[in-house]
């Protein structure tokens, strides 16, 4: 389920990294919104996860609520969602230096974004959509990163994934993310440029869809220490 793309290549190169991505659920009909979707996919995920990381994998959530709030995990506190399983509440972004430590990120138009220090092995999962982008996440993530871990913006590869791009979408959110990434001096940026609301067969469009639909997973952990 969490099969290698080519756009994580540049994360999976990196020592001791595991990026993963899971697109829509084949056959699995969601017509209901976000709470019933993720009660929906709850089992899908977790068997996701398991397959990522093996079964006792301590995996860590965001709750998303469009801001720029970053938590470092583990340590940060959690409540249960609305499908039975914890998330850090505020966040939109999950940052960690531990290993073993599975990153989890829901998207359905937004954008997520990997991210890996090849110096401090410190790894971190954003959710920039347009309000995470105007709010600059992708700043606070970085800065937070630096202040924690030492991390420097020249030893970051950061990827960003699937989200909504024109003619779909009337906000070009992904290219400023990408404009960020230059101000901060992020060392490898990559945008893999799919379009979410473009392949109904792979993804989930929050937009194309109405609102009654599915969420994609991003993941990444550290195995190893670089």
């Amino acid at each position: 389920m969490t099969l290698s793309f080519p756009f994580l290549a540049p994360l999976q190169d990196l020592p001791g990294i595991r990026a993963g991505w899971v697109e829509r659920v084949p056959a699995l009909s969601i017509t209901g919104d976000r709470d019933e979707a993720m009660r929906q996919l709850r089992p899908f995920h977790e068997a996701a996860v398991v397959e990522f990381a093996g079964p006792s994998a301590a995996w860590w959530r965001a709750e998303q609520i469009h801001g720029k709030f970053v938590a470092t995990v583990p340590g940060s506190p959690h409540f249960t969602a609305a499908d039975g399983l914890p998330v850090v509440p505020g966040a939109d972004g999950l940052i960690t230096r531990e290993t073993g430590i599975v990153l989890a990120i829901y998207v359905a138009d937004c954008g997520v974004v990997w991210l890996a220090d090849r110096k401090t092995g410190a790894i971190g999962l954003l959710h920039s959509g347009k309000m995470g982008t105007a709010a600059n996440i992708l700043g606070a993530a970085t800065k937070q990163m630096a202040e924690q871990f030492g991390s420097r913006a020249q030893d970051l590869t950061a990827v960003l994934g699937p989200c909504i791009r024109a003619p779909d979408y009337d906000i070009d959110f992904a290219a400023e993310i990408a404009r960020q990434a230059g101000r901060l001096g992020i060392g490898n940026f990559i945008d893999c440029k799919l379009n979410t609301a473009s392949d109904a067969a792979r993804f989930y469009s929050y937009r194309k869809e109405l609102g009654k639909t599915g969420r994609m997973m991003a993941l990444i952990t550290r195995d190893s220490m670089p």
